[in-house]
């Protein structure tokens, strides 16, 4: 079975995520994409709390894959109440899925491929799991030489070989959040279910701070 494991903030989830979700899964055809909101992450040192709570993240995802087989949602990063790295839930994925021989990829964007150099156990993180990496819109290109020295060469050009092409969405949590504080429409920014549950729950309204993306 061939996971792909797709973290990140999901502060909310939108049509941009989806779509690189589902390129990765058709290209590296993948059995099954696991979306994993982030709890605490170490990354965001100084940059303040996400906007909406780990549920309400867990729950906007789940109403926005209803109907995907294909793709799931794990807690097991909202429910430490410690930070959460990357290693750490690779790690619980292998414990996990003990029955099936996974194999594991690591669905990101460009931007946060370019900063794995920075993680935590960079080198085993790249040997538990292919990097998947595709670009977006107002992102930098990925620097695959930036692993050079993590990775030996055989898998740093399997990582750049493994790279996803995917459409280009201009979409960002940011964008999303500042059009709900200012009661502008999400309509087709988000899928229908989720814009409910934002509207429902009274998500992203004004007096927060419109300063993280995703």
């Amino acid at each position: 079975m061939r996971y792909g494991i797709y973290g990140g903030a999901f502060d909310p989830i939108h049509f941009g995520h989806l779509l690189l979700a589902e390129s990765c899964f058709r290209q590296a055809d993948l059995d099954r994409v696991v979306f994993v909101p982030t709890g605490i992450s170490p990354h965001r040192a100084g940059k303040g709390t996400y906007h909406a709570s780990g549920e309400d993240r867990f729950n906007m995802i789940e109403s926005a894959i209803l109907g995907c087989e294909e793709f799931l949602v794990s807690r097991c990063e909202i429910d430490r109440s410690e930070p959460s790295y990357t290693i750490e839930t690779l790690q619980y994925f292998k414990r996990t899925f003990t029955l099936v021989e996974p194999e594991f990829f690591l669905l990101m964007g460009a931007d946060m491929f370019n900063d794995l150099p920075n993680w935590h156990e960079v080198t085993e993180i790249c040997r538990l799991a292919m990097p998947l990496v595709a670009t977006r819109p107002a992102s930098p290109l990925p620097y695959f030489e930036a692993l050079r020295g993590f990775v030996s060469q055989e898998r740093l050009e399997a990582i750049r070989n493994a790279a996803i092409q995917m459409p280009q969405i201009g979409l960002s949590s940011t964008h999303i959040r500042n059009q709900i504080a200012e009661n502008q429409s999400i309509r087709f920014q988000v899928p229908k279910n989720v814009e409910a549950y934002i509207r429902s729950h009274q998500l992203y309204k004004i007096n927060q701070q419109q300063t993280n993306d995703s």
